[in-house]
């Protein structure tokens, strides 16, 4: 039963790793790397992250710059770039790519509040799936007698315990991520 709740809580912690993650790509006003770092390139002919093949920096608040260590796969970073969902119009010199971060408008940072709450709802069913399996997992330890009814229902309540505190978590995340979204 002891490692059924250690495979519950670091799946636990893994979702809420990942949610958090995937606010980070979500852009606020200013720049920063992680909006870029998700991004897939076609890198000779392979869809390659995009802080795999340069380096991505925030020399000002409001401009991203991109190193690659391949000159010659410039044209397919600005392509996706162009292509992805951001709104970004990059701009390159022959060695670096400016990705100029603009100033967002009301109806875009409504926009990225439901796209927050959007992946905080993901990321609560990610942690409501693992408690599911865990219980699951349990109720098969009780069935095959390696453990009792009262450790069964020891086991749910704990499992219960780990997931509000992990939910209560990704909504703190997601609040404060909508915050910063509709601060100007």
């Amino acid at each position: 039963m002891d490692s059924i709740m250690e495979d519950a809580e670091y799946r636990f912690m893994k979702a809420v790793d990942v949610t958090a993650s995937e606010f980070g790509s979500i852009r606020t006003g200013r720049a920063s790397p992680a909006l870029l770092e998700r991004l897939q390139v076609n890198y000779y002919g392979a869809m390659t992250p995009l802080k795999q093949i340069s380096t991505i920096s925030a020399p000002e608040p409001r401009l991203l710059v991109i190193q690659p260590y391949d000159r010659t796969s410039i044209q397919e970073i600005e392509k996706a770039i162009t292509q992805s969902d951001l709104g970004f119009v990059p701009s390159d010199d022959g060695e670096v790519i400016r990705v100029p971060v603009p100033q967002l408008t009301e109806e875009r940072r409504v926009e990225l509040t439901r796209l927050v709450k959007h992946r905080a709802e993901e990321g609560r069913v990610a942690i409501r799936n693992v408690r599911r399996e865990a219980v699951e997992a349990l109720r098969e330890e009780e069935k095959k007698g390696d453990a009792t009814k009262d450790d069964l229902h020891r086991g749910i309540e704990e499992i219960q315990k780990l997931t509000d505190r992990y939910i209560k978590e990704i909504d703190e995340l997601a609040e404060k991520k909508a915050t910063e979204l509709m601060e100007i």
